[in-house]
């Protein structure tokens, strides 16, 4: 029983150190940074793969109307 109890305690200490560690404060504004900026590049690759997309549709369209 004795045993039991000294296994109970440990378990106990072991969670309490390792909840304590959990809800430490991380620092996540790198990252969140580096989120936004890469955002802002994706846009803009993206609008110019839509203008080439767009740019060959009405040069098809205007080539066909000749």
């Amino acid at each position: 029983m004795k045993l039991n109890k000294k296994i109970a305690l440990g378990v106990a200490a072991g969670v309490a150190a390792v909840s304590g560690a959990a809800n430490a404060a991380i620092d996540t504004t790198a990252v969140t940074s580096a989120l936004t900026e890469a955002g802002s590049a994706v846009a803009v690759v993206g609008a110019a793969v839509l203008v080439v997309i767009v740019g060959t549709k009405v040069f098809k369209w205007v080539a066909r109307a000749l």
